[in-house]
């Protein structure tokens, strides 16, 4: 065989290959593997320490806890200072007593387990490269720049205009996934509007006894909205791969549902710490929108994705941030002499040319958009 058409074998081989990585790590784990692929493998340096329990008792976090209905009532002064310590020091809380009852929870969460358990011709239908697609199943982080791929698929959903056309494009398998995808987004963004009017108070820019500032409220409660189901299949070697790599999130909140297995983690003080999962709780973040706007004074934090050899884990991700043609910018009212802008002008093209012209790693973005003073 001349030069030429072992160079053409090799990358008709590599295509192939690269093909069976797109079909998502569900297609992998139905076909049987015993051992991952390479293109999952991390570096060593990369690796999760996966500690076994007979040897020593695993970090865990609890996070600071919210409790909504305190902060609905008499007690809120206080509530707001315990959350801006939550977002100044950890850049996570648990939220409780939110009001979402948890049939509706352990709706969308049956619903995501459903889905992925389709048959993989199912799934299929709405596997898209496009990072605009209002519909979208994919792989990995960012399938088209990840060097090395991550153990995780997903169906995300806009939400941003519940119409019957939206609608219309979202799976119709399972048969409920569509009304309960539409009843939990409506209510995860009643929750996260709430939620923002009291970020925005404790960071002193609102006040809830004055009628005056519902414009400046406007802008976030009428911003986008992005549902994420997550898949993290039992994976044979948990060692040598992550869920999700160490990234922040690019909104302004990110509201989290998980199911009872362990997964997240979260770099506090310099070690990757698991979140213990509570019962029909959120797990909030700041996104790196809000450390822009608040000028630094909220931080976006690190966090990946443990994966184990045992369960397959589901979470459901809400993710807030203002309008797509909005720009991001820290508030002038949080600007001074003593505290000097941080942040550039940004918007939400501009966090989709950057994620699709590069890989996402850590805090990448974001510090892309830091000013150097």
């Amino acid at each position: 065989m001349c030069p030429t058409m072992n160079i053409l074998a090799t990358e008709k081989i590599k295509e192939k290959i690269e093909c069976r990585y797109q079909k998502g790590v569900r297609h992998l784990c139905e076909s049987g593997i015993t051992k991952i692929p390479r293109k999952y493998i991390l570096p060593i340096s990369d690796r999760p320490l996966i500690v076994k329990k007979e040897e020593k008792i695993e970090e865990s976090l609890n996070l600071p806890i919210i409790d909504f209905a305190q902060l609905q009532g008499p007690n809120r002064s206080q509530v707001l200072k315990s959350l801006a310590k939550a977002c100044e020091e950890y850049g996570f809380f648990q939220l409780v007593n939110h009001g979402i009852h948890s049939d509706t929870i352990q709706h969308i969460i049956e619903v995501g387990k459903k889905f992925f358990e389709l048959p993989f011709e199912e799934r299929a239908k709405y596997m898209s490269i496009d990072m605009q697609a209002p519909v979208r199943v994919g792989t990995s982080f960012n399938q088209n720049k990840d060097g090395v791929f991550c153990w995780r698929d997903f169906l995300k959903l806009s939400c941003h205009s519940l119409s019957s056309d939206l609608l219309s494009l979202w799976p119709s398998s399972p048969v409920d996934l569509r009304e309960a995808a539409s009843n939990y987004s409506k209510q995860a963004k009643f929750l996260y509007q709430l939620l923002v009017g009291a970020i925005l108070e404790s960071l002193g820019l609102l006040n809830n006894e004055n009628n005056n500032d519902s414009q400046n409220l406007q802008e976030f409660e009428d911003g986008s909205q992005l549902l994420v189901l997550n898949c993290y299949p039992s994976c044979p070697e948990p060692d040598l791969t992550l869920g999700m790599p160490p990234h922040s999130d690019y909104g302004l909140l990110t509201l989290l549902l998980q199911d009872e297995v362990k997964g997240l983690q979260i770099q506090h003080q310099g070690k990757w710490l698991t979140v213990e999962p509570i019962p029909n709780s959120f797990v909030v973040n700041v996104g790196d929108h809000l450390e822009i706007f608040s000028n630094g004074r909220y931080k976006s934090v690190l966090h990946r994705v443990l994966v184990n050899s045992s369960k397959s884990r589901i979470s459901v991700a809400s993710l807030h941030s203002l309008p797509y043609n909005s720009k991001i910018q820290p508030s002038p009212k949080l600007i001074n002499e003593s505290n000097p802008k941080l942040y550039k002008d940004t918007d939400f093209a501009t966090f989709l040319e950057y994620l699709s012209s590069c890989e996402h790693k850590s805090k990448s973005f974001l510090e892309s958009r830091k000013l150097v003073n």
